[in-house]
């Protein structure tokens, strides 16, 4: 599952499951390059399921034990689970990986995990295999942990949380596995679609179709479930269909993003040549005859033949008004060695790639060594809705 992103600002990192990269407020640490990360949510989840566990569940399915091992076996069985999770995500990164998909991070949240994977996978086969990565460690988790339940059952202490996790881990694989996009379930279905009919659009159609049927679904079934008493599983069952509603609106959007823009240069998509002004020229010149007459947002900075930066407008504005007529251009620009810049022939995919990872809005171009003008988000918004308002004729 992810979180949603707007149309307005086209990014391309991705989850697994859709929209963008959920934030994470603490850094766990790293495997195989991937950033691990925990969401603040998750810590509420951890604390509200070991008291659940602690002062309910292990008490009803183990009486006449301590209260301490209630405890204990609680929070080892929460943190289980929250492991349980992680690997489930990184079974989906570890393939991503292998077929040369970048994984920029893992991020574990209220609804579960995200991996957030940079991109679309290019086959129908290789979507395939990322999808159904999870919920095969889910199962083979679900195995393992009811094997040590079959062997340990004489010891309360260890075969107690086995048996839990081995039914939640089964639970989360049959569950992913629902038919509705974003979930993995939804996915393996755009690979069989796309696969079937060799059309990565209408794969991506029919999967936004099933998972806004799979989200109104179980907000419907919550719905009845409130109105009939059990009002905690019915709203959270409501949360669950708002959120895959939402998320399957934000990748479908996403798919018709990539599958637009791939192919594309950046040469296609920018406009003409940005203006150029000298590092010493003033702010107030630069607002009173570039920005005010022409509009434009972003400068190339270049003495002579030499590229010093870029200014915009943005940066301008973190300068006193007062200081406008005497502060010039060279101390508020982003220094050239600073910036990363693409090429003429550079897919537009992976520049805006860079643009997220840089948290910029504007590349500089540069042509044998020499900058040609600024690919900004604006000219990229541009170009899309041009090319799907021609699609659409």
């Amino acid at each position: 599952m992810a979180a949603n992103r707007g149309m307005e600002q086209p990014n391309i990192p991705r989850s697994k499951s859709g929209g963008e990269a959920m934030t994470a407020s603490w850094r766990l640490g790293t495997i195989r390059g991937i950033p691990i990360g925990l969401h603040w949510s998750m810590a509420l989840v951890f604390a509200l399921l070991t008291l659940s566990l602690a002062t309910a569940f292990f008490p009803a399915t183990h009486p006449d034990q301590p209260v301490a091992a209630y405890w204990l076996m609680a929070v080892i069985s929460a943190a289980l689970f929250f492991t349980s999770i992680l690997l489930h995500e990184l079974g989906h990164s570890w393939v991503a990986q292998r077929n040369d998909i970048p994984v920029t991070g893992i991020t574990l949240f209220v609804f579960g995990g995200v991996a957030q994977i940079s991109g679309q996978p290019k086959t129908a086969p290789v979507e395939f295999r990322i999808a159904a990565a999870g919920p095969i460690v889910s199962f083979a988790l679900a195995a393992i942990f009811g094997l040590v339940w079959l062997l340990a059952r004489d010891l309360p202490y260890l075969a107690a949380p086995c048996a839990w996790l081995s039914r939640l881990n089964l639970v989360l694989a049959l569950f992913n596995l629902l038919p509705g996009f974003p979930l993995d379930g939804g996915r393996i279905l755009r690979a069989a679609v796309w696969q079937t009919t060799g059309d990565e659009r209408r794969a991506a159609q029919a999967a936004m179709v099933s998972g806004q049927l799979m989200a109104f679904a179980l907000m419907g079934l919550g719905a009845i479930m409130v109105f009939r008493g059990n009002f905690a599983n019915g709203v959270w069952l409501i949360f669950i269909g708002w959120f895959i509603q939402n998320a399957a609106m934000t990748e479908a959007t996403g798919s018709t993003l990539e599958s637009t823009l791939r192919g594309v240069t950046v040469a296609q998509a920018m406009g003409p040549k940005e203006p150029q002004v000298p590092s010493r020229l003033k702010l107030r010149q630069l607002i009173d005859e570039h920005v005010l007459p022409t509009g434009q947002r972003y400068f190339l900075v270049v003495d002579g033949d030499i590229p010093r930066g870029v200014v915009t407008l943005r940066d301008v504005a973190k300068v006193p008004r007062e200081r406008w007529d005497w502060a010039s251009v060279a101390e508020v620009m982003i220094p050239w060695n600073r910036l990363s810049y693409v090429t003429p022939d550079t897919e537009l995919l992976a520049a805006l790639q860079m643009m997220d990872d840089s948290r910029v809005s504007h590349l500089p171009v540069v042509n044998d060594n020499e900058p040609c003008g600024l690919l900004t988000r604006e000219e990229v918004l541009h170009y899309l809705r041009l090319r799907m308002e021609l699609q659409s004729m």
